[in-house]
């Protein structure tokens, strides 16, 4: 679950705002229980637990089933949510004049991947899943979409530097996630990330999301497969490589040479990764965030 500092997130907050349902959440984490089940954990009477249950069902933290029991049918409370993330306001650096390019997920320069993989557009998927050739057919140019479980993309993108622009930072943004078949929302993947042949760090993505359906995600996409990523930011300054603010790597803007006319993204699963758990990447009208790859420099 993905949420913003915005009025929509609100009831997510407010379900969390409370031990009570802390102590819900944390034992549905282990195991299904009813009202009764969590009443005797809780130590509270069921008519205040069941107020908390709803509570967290309005937010989609939990959802609730009936099932057969001996007394008729039994509501069972599930945890539907295993990890949420907030995404607050880009920062935004008045300071700096930018270029700024966005590339689509689909316009990759060269790729070795291997299954499970395959591309789609907003329309349909691009040939048959899980067939690498069709990481070549034209029709990759409208993908919104593709998925692999080991290998790489790369991308090119025009460098717009000119002779006296001095680069501050450069800042790389994306949607993506792991790849499971289907869909598994602890599923470890470590992607490795380069720019122009120089490893700018490894960054562990904890799963491929099915949990509630992307917002951009087409209608015609099925639902017990990956549908969102997380929207993560990679920043080279002058002191170090970040991801979301987090060290990456202590490569520097001063290690980049700005004189070439081309940035060469690559985003990879290694074969000798501890956790080889695929790459998805989303672009735009899929997932949550209606964006391509977005290149930005900033300069003076």
């Amino acid at each position: 679950m993905q949420l913003k500092i915005d009025q929509d997130s609100l009831p997510v907050y407010a379900a969390l705002a409370s031990q009570v349902r802390l102590d819900i959440i944390q034992l549905l984490s282990t195991n299904k229980m009813n009202i009764k089940e969590l009443s005797a954990a809780l130590g509270l009477s069921s008519p205040i637990v069941k107020k908390h249950v709803e509570k967290l069902e309005e937010a989609g933290i939990i959802r609730t089933e009936k099932i057969p029991g001996k007394s008729g049918l039994q509501r069972i409370s599930i945890l539907k949510v295993d990890h949420i993330e907030v995404n607050f306001p880009k920062k935004i650096y008045h300071s700096f004049a930018t270029y700024e390019t966005s590339i689509p997920v689909g316009h990759y320069t060269d790729y070795l991947v291997k299954p499970t993989c395959g591309l789609a557009t907003s329309k349909d998927f691009i040939g048959e899943v899980d067939q690498t050739k069709y990481f070549m057919d034209p029709k990759r140019m409208e993908a919104g979409i593709l998925w692999f479980t080991e290998g790489f993309i790369e991308y090119k993108t025009p460098n717009y530097l000119q002779e006296n622009d001095q680069l501050q930072q450069l800042e790389i943004s994306f949607e993506i996630g792991s790849e499971f078949p289907f869909s598994h929302d602890v599923w470890p993947s470590d992607i490795t990330f380069s720019l122009n042949d120089q490893e700018l760090g490894t960054w562990q993505s904890p799963g491929d999301f099915a949990d509630t359906r992307g917002l951009y995600t087409p209608d015609w996409w099925p639902e017990n497969v990956n549908q969102y990523g997380l929207l993560k930011t990679i920043r080279i300054t002058s002191h170090g490589t970040y991801i979301d603010g987090d060290p990456l790597s202590d490569v520097t803007i001063d290690d980049l040479d700005t004189t070439i006319d081309l940035w060469k993204i690559r985003m990879e699963v290694k074969q000798e990764a501890e956790h080889v758990g695929g790459l998805t990447l989303f672009g735009r009208e899929f997932g949550n965030h209606n964006q391509d790859i977005n290149v930005k420099l900033y300069y003076i």
